[in-house]
């Protein structure tokens, strides 16, 4: 056996060349000069006919490395780190590297590292068996791409094959923080792994918080994994069991089962769902559900969710379910399985939801919107609220995806519509059809009533100068084709331009009259239901208004780290509009443009705005923001305005009614105000002055600190009405662990609506949440174990989402 003593050797190809040997010594030149390192390899260098004849024991050692990685790419990113790294030289460094000519293997020993940009391979000995194509890596074996390893006690390769194996093996992938461990970690195809006893965790450590113990576990290396015979342990203890489970390894979307997620109900027993992901391609992907309640039956639902060109994109949800239960009137029925919020039953087991927004792009600027919403009942919205794929989660969907949500889940009249726009700098273009679905009446009643706008156009321009005079004009116009199934339909225009004036005086005081007219005109194509002999009508109506303001405002300088002084501003206002009076008892009526009553009322108001001038950073100073003035004065780009405060209190005299003698509206106040950094205050306010009582109020208080406290409290009045209170609160009792509640009481009818209360305990790689909750007369349990990288097993606290805090502005 010959014994070559080097520790650095390089190796790297160029071009389309024959690969190079370098060394990094001056001695080592000279050991080449010497011929010994050609001599020792010769039996190698013998075999052009079948290998590269240039090919060294370095070289060897270096596409046993490129087969490794091929073999076990830890991650996601040792493919893109290997191309990345394609044009840089491999290292190899051992304290010894030696051939052996009877079995034709090369042996490299004593802290072994092969190395090339950031993938390392480091074992305490390597060896490659020539005849095999089989390479051998022993004691602590570690291969590191990027921030991905793979570690094990040793690793064998079939370079031929591109298949290997690793023993007492560990895998840690980055992007996910995740572990996977096994006895044998298998190379079983292109891209296809296999685990035997095998365990997954995202905790660091010897002894993980939790882990997932298997049987038999499978991994791609697009980062999906299933596990048989899975069981799911905390510490030592275990607490779930499942025979199939589907995992993701990394970000990427990839077909298959998703975490289950099971709780219960009073009114759906005990819940189980079984979510399955279809990733159809890089544009669109679908997710189908099986919904099993112990109560009601199985629900059948899908997702589906795509994207196109720009900015168009759409998502379809549907739902179906054979309900085992109910609402007939008959016995108990209406008390278990109905609602008390209308006079209707529910006798029907055939429900369903369907709902999808989509957003296209059209040619010329043009743009559309497409939003269904059709419900079998006016129940079923109600019932499944925040039940898997409820209301709740669709109408945060659609919110957050397409910026419109859903109608309330308690409003039995669903929109749907198609709509068509285009937006110029002054001027704007909206074409829509718009059904409204009134699920009672289409189900519970023999005429149908409900006014279509089927279309609806309008078009509106914004303020702009009227050429080069001191006028300027706004311009709102629509046409609406109304109908009706069981009634009359018809026509309606109308166009409303208006002409402002504005002026100031000695820059202080700020006056601004306008006038508008408008023109209405009516066709009604079903006469025979219409009441009047005539079928085509017009209205004109003329208004002016008078709008005087001024502002009041003085700066005062502070001594503060964040802010350099406080501004207060008070803004007075008087308004006085003006509509003339016209009989429109005889004109169609479908909605409130048909009758504008006269008016003649003036208005006056005072506005108290606080806020705090702060000194921005220069890259991101806000362009006119102003300075107190002086030539010295900073830059006016180097300051901005927040506003804490602002209080607005208004009233009106209305000439119309004094002969009632009551010309006075109701004293309205509004006042949004942060009364110390976290803590804020908003209410809204309506006081009668004859009756001296509240026509309406509201008031709402937000608080929270830096410990991940947080308090809301909310109580709304309408003279009757309404009255209700609600509040939720999360309290941090630990580091870890947190508290939660929330409470809404109608306190006119002095009755509950919904109450419910939980802990969550977040540790490093997992969190644990346990919420009750009580709505009407639907009692729900929900537990979910979050395993940070892996998913959520169960079912999430109904109330709100404590991972999403309060955003206050």
């Amino acid at each position: 056996m010959q014994l070559l003593r080097r520790k650095y050797i390089f190796w790297r190809t160029e071009g389309d060349g024959d690969p190079m040997i370098e060394n990094t010594r001056k001695e080592g030149e000279s050991f080449f000069r010497q011929g010994l390192f050609q001599r020792a390899f010769s039996r190698f260098f013998s075999r052009a006919e079948t290998r590269r004849a240039s090919v060294s024991c370095c070289c060897l050692f270096c596409a046993a490395l490129f087969a490794i990685l091929n073999v076990f790419p830890a991650g996601a990113q040792i493919g893109e780190v290997l191309k990345q790294d394609e044009g840089l030289p491999w290292r190899i460094e051992a304290d010894q590297v030696r051939y052996d000519q009877q079995t034709d293997r090369y042996y490299a020993e004593g802290d072994v590292l092969i190395s090339r940009g950031m993938v390392k391979l480091s074992a305490d000995r390597v060896s490659f068996d020539q005849r095999s194509m089989m390479a051998f890596a022993e004691g602590d074996v570690m291969l590191v791409s990027g921030k991905d390893v793979l570690t094990g006690k040793r690793m064998e390769v079939d370079l031929n094959r591109e298949m290997g194996t690793v023993y007492d093996g560990t895998i840690f992938i980055e992007q996910n923080h995740f572990y996977i461990r096994g006895d044998r970690l298998e190379k079983t195809g292109e891209a296809t792994y296999h685990a035997e006893r095998a365990s997954l965790t995202s905790c660091d450590g010897d002894s993980p918080a939790w882990k997932i113990v298997a049987r038999d576990v499978d991994v791609t290396v697009e980062g999906y994994g299933t596990a048989k015979h899975a069981r799911l342990y905390a510490r030592k203890l275990p607490v779930f069991y499942s025979p199939y489970l589907a995992f993701p390894v990394k970000l990427k979307r990839q077909t298959g089962l998703l975490a289950p997620r099971f709780g219960y109900s009073s009114r759906k027993g005990v819940e189980y769902d079984q979510p399955f992901f279809w990733a159809i391609d890089d544009n669109s992907d679908a997710t189908f559900h099986a919904h099993i309640m112990g109560k009601r039956g199985l629900l059948v639902g899908g997702e589906y969710r795509y994207m196109l060109q720009g900015e168009s994109q759409g998502a379809a949800m549907f739902d179906v379910l054979d309900d085992r239960k109910v609402d007939d009137g008959q016995g108990n029925n209406s008390d278990y399985w109905g609602y008390d919020n209308d006079k209707y039953l529910r006798p029907n087991q055939d429900r369903y939801w369907f709902r999808m927004k989509h957003d296209q792009q059209l040619p010329e600027d043009f743009f559309a919107r497409l939003d269904l919403d059709i419900v079998s009942d006016q129940d079923y919205l109600r019932e499944f609220k925040s039940s898997f794929g409820g209301f709740d989660d669709a109408d945060e969907y659609f919110l957050r995806e397409f910026g419109r949500d859903l109608d309330e889940y308690d409003d039995p009249v669903r929109v749907n519509s198609l709509n068509i726009s285009k937006y110029w700098n002054l001027y704007s273009l909206n074409a829509e059809g718009r059904w409204y679905d009134d699920v009672n009446k289409r189900r519970h009643s023999d005429t149908d009533d409900t006014l279509q706008k089927l279309p609806y156009v309008s078009f509106a321009g914004l303020r702009q100068p009227v050429l080069d005079s001191p006028f300027v004009f706004d311009l709102e116009s629509e046409y609406t084709y109304y109908f009706r199934e069981d009634s009359f339909t018809g026509h309606r225009a109308d166009i409303a331009p208006r002409l402002y004036l504005p002026l100031k005086f000695l820059d202080v005081l700020a006056v601004e009259p306008s006038v508008g007219v408008r023109e209405t005109v009516w066709h009604i194509d079903d006469w025979d239901d219409y009441e009047e002999d005539e079928t085509s009508f017009s209205r004109e109506l003329l208004d002016a208004r008078l709008d005087l303001s001024t502002e009041l405002a003085r700066a005062y300088q502070v001594d503060s780290e964040s802010t350099d002084s406080v501004k207060h501003s008070i803004r007075p206002q008087i308004v006085y509009e003006y509509v003339t009076p016209s009989n429109q008892d005889d004109l169609p009526e479908f909605d409130e443009i048909d009758r504008i009553d006269r008016a003649s009322i003036v208005t006056y108001s005072i506005t108290n705005t606080i806020s705090t001038r702060y000194k921005l950073p220069e890259r991101t100073a806000e362009p006119g923001a102003g300075t107190d003035g002086g030539t010295d004065a900073a830059p006016a780009a180097t300051y901005g305005y927040q506003p804490i405060g602002r209080f607005k209190i208004e009233q009106g005299y209305d000439f119309n009614e004094t002969e009632q003698d009551r010309p006075f509206t109701p004293i309205t106040a509004k006042l949004d105000f942060a009364v110390a950094r976290r803590l804020v205050l908003e209410s809204d306010v309506s006081w009668n002055t004859y009756d001296n009582w509240f026509e309406r109020y509201s008031t709402a208080v937000k608080a929270w600190d830096e410990r991940g406290d947080r308090i809301f409290v909310e109580h709304r009045y309408t003279r009757d009405r309404s009255e209700s209170l609600y509040g939720d609160l999360i309290l941090k009792l630990h580091e870890r662990v947190s508290m939660f509640g929330e409470y809404e009481r109608d306190v006119k009818d002095n009755e509950t609506v919904l109450y419910g209360m939980g802990l969550l305990y977040m540790a490093s790689c997992w969190s644990l949440d346990f919420g009750y909750s009580r709505e009407e007369d639907d009692i729900q349990y929900a537990v979910s174990i979050n395993l940070y990288g892996l998913g959520t097993l169960g079912r999430k606290y109904a109330g709100r989402e404590i991972a999403n805090p309060f955003e206050f502005h």
